[in-house]
């Protein structure tokens, strides 16, 4: 068996993302020799580090802020590479973009300290990448499937709340204060024995996304009174997810931690399951509450046409039904039997938002 067909059975078997991304290093260290690398999954619209996973013995701890804040300023590779040599001493690094027309997913880098990479080399990880790219966009699909336990799919209970919070960083990336409840979000993003403070992995990545926005904008001279500010969502595990933004505020970095918005939610839960146009146009309206009748109203379609989507929706987001569909793109635990209770209306239909640029590391 070829590493392209043993990387795929990884990614289909079950498992946390985190798990399913060591065992795939594990796999391609047979094939491709390598020092360090940095595996990351990112937001699929803004490119912002949403889940990192590395191991690079050569960069000490306290050099990792630095090391964020270098990558997403570095768009072209040779200055990436020149940076790495200069600093750790870095040879070659050899990486692949993990994108498809849902998003961007990830990235995938390895680090060479003595030689560089062969060309064989770099067509084995290029040859990987689509398969690498579908098993991190399916891992984000996994992770909106939850447990059942009432046969009534009635009332809706939001299940983990997350509350909001506020990191204060530096522009040197460190740390200055948080309040409790962003302190206890970020706890729940990686094991407490990493080495690595769990801050890290997403304060430190929008935050090195704002200062390279800034120095975009400075450098090209753009208007600076609408900036696109730096984001990301991130899973907490159990069906829920959370949003982290970056902002100025006077001299420090302001990185606000809060529940995802419904929509924010269900962009990223049609885009994981791959649905079509028209099917984040049915869903939207699922969502509302339409039934077939009305959703092929809205949509000037056939009433079995509405119910084809709504078949396709069903089987490709894995849903036993409507209720279940609900459930699983909201974030919500269904129980009682008073009816329903859709916390909020969802726009959505048409193309999916064209993904953003930009990568970072932790």
């Amino acid at each position: 068996m070829d590493l392209v067909d043993r990387a795929r059975r990884v990614c289909l078997a079950p498992g946390s993302d985190r798990s399913m991304r060591e065992r795939l290093v594990s796999e391609i260290g047979r094939h491709v020799r390598f020092d360090g690398h940095v595996f990351a999954m990112t937001d699929p619209v803004s490119g912002v580090v949403s889940s990192p996973h590395a191991t690079l013995p050569m960069v000490p701890t306290e050099q990792l802020p630095t090391l964020i804040a270098r990558r997403y300023a570095h768009n072209d590779p040779e200055q990436w590479l020149a940076w790495l040599a200069g600093e750790f001493g870095v040879v070659d690094v050899l990486g692949v973009p993990l994108r498809d027309r849902f998003g961007e997913w990830g990235f995938l880098e390895l680090w060479r300290e003595r030689d560089g990479f062969s060309e064989r080399e770099r067509r084995t990880l290029t040859a990987l990448a689509p398969v690498l790219t579908t098993g991190l966009r399916s891992a984000v699909a996994r992770s909106f499937a939850q447990r059942q336990t009432a046969a009534d799919y009635s009332v809706v209970t939001v299940i983990r709340v997350v509350e909001a919070g506020v990191i204060l960083l530096g522009d040197d990336l460190r740390v200055r204060s948080e309040t409790d409840s962003a302190a206890a979000a970020l706890m729940r993003l990686l094991p407490p024995d990493d080495e690595v403070p769990p801050v890290a992995a997403v304060a430190f990545n929008v935050g090195a996304a704002l200062l390279a926005a800034e120095q975009q904008r400075g450098s090209a001279h753009q208007d600076r009174a609408t900036p696109t500010l730096p984001w990301t969502r991130v899973h907490l595990g159990e069906g829920a997810w959370m949003t982290a933004r970056a902002d100025r505020l006077a001299d420090a970095i302001a990185v606000s931690i809060s529940p995802c918005a419904a929509d924010e939610r269900v962009d990223l839960f049609a885009r994981s399951h791959g649905l079509s146009p028209r099917e984040v146009e049915v869903l939207a309206l699922v969502l509302r509450g339409f039934e077939s009748r009305q959703i092929a109203g809205s949509l000037t379609i056939a009433r079995t046409t509405a119910e084809d989507h709504l078949r396709a929706l069903l089987r490709k987001t894995g849903s036993r039904s409507r209720q279940h569909l609900i459930v699983r793109a909201l974030g919500a635990d269904l129980q009682g039997s008073h009816g329903w209770e859709v916390p909020g209306e969802v726009s959505g239909g048409g193309d999916l938002p064209r993904p953003g640029a930009g990568s970072g590391i932790q």
